[in-house]
């Protein structure tokens, strides 16, 4: 059972690198705003792990997952609102021109 939990542990670090990557290295919008689901994902993969191998196994873990789940939709529909809107008006969806907030 140990050795289930290190697997989806593992599995969910990996994820959670590979999301932080994409999220710190990409110019492209889209791409940063699919980084940054990957890292949720791996959360949810971490705290359904513990709910179902953890010290005290319990449905805890996996209700917030779906919590977490509907925050993640909320913030990606409102993440490709702000995209098309940007878009729109720039022509672009490149991180490095949306400074429009900074001055």
């Amino acid at each position: 059972m140990t050795g289930m939990l290190a697997s989806y542990l593992i599995l969910a670090a990996v994820l959670f690198c590979l999301g932080l990557y994409g999220a710190l290295s990409k110019s492209n919008a889209v791409i940063v705003l699919l980084s940054v689901e990957l890292m949720l994902n791996a959360v949810n993969l971490n705290l359904i792990a513990f709910a179902k191998y953890g010290v005290g196994p319990s449905l805890t873990g996996q209700i917030f997952s779906l919590f977490t789940m509907a925050v993640a939709a909320a913030e990606v529909a409102v993440g490709i609102a702000i995209l098309i809107a940007l878009y729109r008006r720039k022509g672009t969806v490149d991180v490095t021109e949306m400074d429009e907030m900074k001055h």
